[in-house]
């Protein structure tokens, strides 16, 4: 598994806290079957594109329905553990968007 310098994530963390709680709109969706090495453990998962006024983002659809996953469906933005921990214990959290 690759290291994750603590600095990073901690530079990371005012990206983090401005996206934190906002409200946006699923535009378009995807589902994976086949993930990136260190996601295995979470698929099929749902990616979705969500806009936020004048801002996109991609990221995870998480604790959904079925009937969640559907353009035009609200999301918030929220703090998730993004995989496992690494080698030195770090847990690598980032933002994913949960149905409302």
């Amino acid at each position: 598994m690759e290291s994750l310098s603590p600095v990073k994530l901690w530079r990371n963390q005012k990206k983090m806290r401005a996206l934190l709680g906002r409200i946006g709109v699923i535009e378009t969706f995807t589902v994976i079957y086949q993930s990136p090495k260190g996601f295995e453990n979470q698929v099929p998962y749902p990616v979705v594109i969500a806009n936020f006024g004048k801002k996109k983002m991609i990221g995870q659809l998480v604790d959904y329905s079925k009937d969640h996953i559907r353009m035009g469906q609200r999301v918030q933005a929220v703090v998730r553990r993004m995989k496992e921990d690494t080698q030195e214990g770090i847990i690598p959290y980032g933002i994913k968007f949960k149905p409302i």
